[in-house]
């Protein structure tokens, strides 16, 4: 890889955890605000655990595709270099 694609590559990834993090920050905002309204009696139960599970489990999915295979993984980078072969032949044989 050359500077200018791992600067690219570096912008990328950051540019993903910062996604997270505010992703996680929208989570615990917005579930502390749900939580209090479930505890001033909007409804029977508390049921503010239901929002908290269903918003968590994507928060923790995102959280995975951010940080475990956006990093190390390397996941990405083989599935456009693959489509990028894929493209390219498809091309050449268009094209010829």
């Amino acid at each position: 890889m050359n500077p200018d694609d791992i600067e690219q590559l570096a912008r990328r990834r950051a540019g993903a955890k910062l996604g997270w993090y505010a992703h996680a920050a929208a989570f615990i905002l917005v579930n502390l605000v749900v939580f209090g309204m479930s505890r001033q009696g909007f409804g029977d139960r508390p049921w503010s655990i239901y929002p908290l599970l269903g918003w968590g489990l994507g928060l923790v999915l995102h959280g995975i595709s951010v940080f475990a295979l956006g990093d190390g993984g390397g996941l990405r980078e083989r599935l456009v270099q693959k489509e990028r072969d894929r493209l390219q032949r498809q091309r050449d044989r268009n094209g010829r």
